[in-house]
């Protein structure tokens, strides 16, 4: 069974779960998976795909120890614990299917509360399914090489991001128990809540691109950014103040990003795009507004490893704080090339939703039409 426990999940999924619950609990959204790496085929792989979400629909829920140990975070609050007390996965919100092309399709309707933790455990799922065919020597190399890489760098910090695109729940806990032992100063958190409880390593996690983009059917589309980041601070008064930057693109995220919400949040993330370019545009952004950038801090997260990682650390280190978010290349650095595989929002109350990135092919939006009206409100708003 790949999926061994409901907390076996990004931590940004439950601390959106909260917000949901509280600030919009009657939100039907959709989403739909997507392989960015051509050529695929998944028909071989469709019936364990198929055989294991079913197991984690019919067995998988919160345990009593699960709920104990997120009591004890200072932002869950106690009546969200009494709804993940009964929480259970519904296979009937999911229609997962092949092509005749190969083609993996997998489609999540239903209320947003009862469907947003679909997301990260079928993503590892169809990651570990697919990923059968590997070189444990090789891995064990590559994580030895990375260990070597940054094990003496003071001031480097990284948290594993890599759930989604793991070889395995077990290869990801073997990855962070040596780097928890052998890099301590370096390895500041992970994003899977099951082994940040098991190995006693901080969790790592605040907001998700479906975040802002259920915005934009819940609220006009020109202040669906603005509103986002508000409701996030109504829901945790300052907790959790990461800002996601590049769900309607860079340059209409520095409109909406003003003073207020400069010096409310800690930072901001960056997640597609060019990171220099993103890194002095945030550290010109805060000047502006006389807010010193050392107070600040950029988490970097767009496909790294650790060398783009060090490089980035060096260019940056003494101009505002740094850190990074390590997913695929900590969690399945093999020798074959491991799938580029997401799972995006593109409906919400009916409406089609956008990620608009700054890199484009990571952009993900059903409807060209609705496409072009975003694009065409927000450059409007910034004319």
């Amino acid at each position: 069974m790949i999926i061994e426990s409901a907390l076996d999940t990004d931590t940004y999924k439950v601390t959106m779960m909260q917000a949901v619950l509280h600030q919009c609990p009657g939100v039907i959204t959709e989403y739909l998976f997507k392989c960015r790496t051509p050529g695929i085929d998944f028909r071989p792989y469709l019936g364990d795909i198929i055989k294991n979400v079913n197991r984690m629909c019919n067995e998988i829920h919160f345990t009593k120890e699960d709920l104990d140990y997120l009591s004890e975070s200072r932002f869950i609050k106690s009546d969200f614990i009494d709804f993940l007390r009964v929480f259970r996965f519904n296979y009937d919100y999911l229609h997962i299917n092949c092509d005749n092309k190969g083609t993996l399709h997998i489609r999540i309707n239903g209320p947003w509360l009862h469907t947003i933790l679909f997301e990260v455990p079928i993503l590892a799922i169809v990651s570990e399914v697919y990923s059968t065919d590997f070189d444990e020597a090789c891995g064990i190399d590559n994580l030895n090489a990375k260990i070597a890489l940054i094990k003496n760098l003071s001031g480097f910090f990284f948290a594993d991001f890599g759930t989604r695109r793991r070889r395995s729940l077990a290869w990801q806990r073997y990855s962070l128990e040596r780097m928890f032992k052998e890099c301590p100063k370096q390895l500041v958190g992970t994003s899977n809540m099951l082994l940040a409880k098991e190995l006693g390593i901080k969790a790592i996690g605040t907001m998700a691109h479906e975040w802002l983009q259920a915005f934009q059917a819940m609220y006009r589309v020109a202040d669906s950014q603005s509103m986002a980041f508000e409701t996030w601070a109504k829901e945790y008064r300052g907790d959790l103040g990461i800002a996601l930057s590049d769900v309607i693109g860079l340059k209409y995220f520095l409109h909406d990003f003003d003073m207020f919400f400069s010096k409310l949040f800690d930072g901001v993330r960056q997640d597609s795009g060019d990171p220099v370019y993103f890194a002095n545009k945030m550290i010109d952004h805060y000047k502006s507004m006389q807010i010193d950038p050392l107070t600040k801090s950029i988490v970097f997260s767009d496909g790294l490893d650790f060398k783009k990682a060090i490089i980035l650390w060096n260019l940056f280190k003494n101009r505002i704080k740094v850190s990074f978010g390590i997913g695929t290349n900590f969690t399945n650095d093999f020798d074959y090339k491991s799938p580029q595989i997401v799972l995006k929002m593109v409906r919400c109350n009916g409406q089609p939703v956008a990620k608009l990135s700054d890199t484009p092919e990571k952009g993900m939006c059903t409807d060209q039409g609705y496409l072009n009206y975003l694009k065409t409100v927000f450059d409007r708003r910034i004319s």
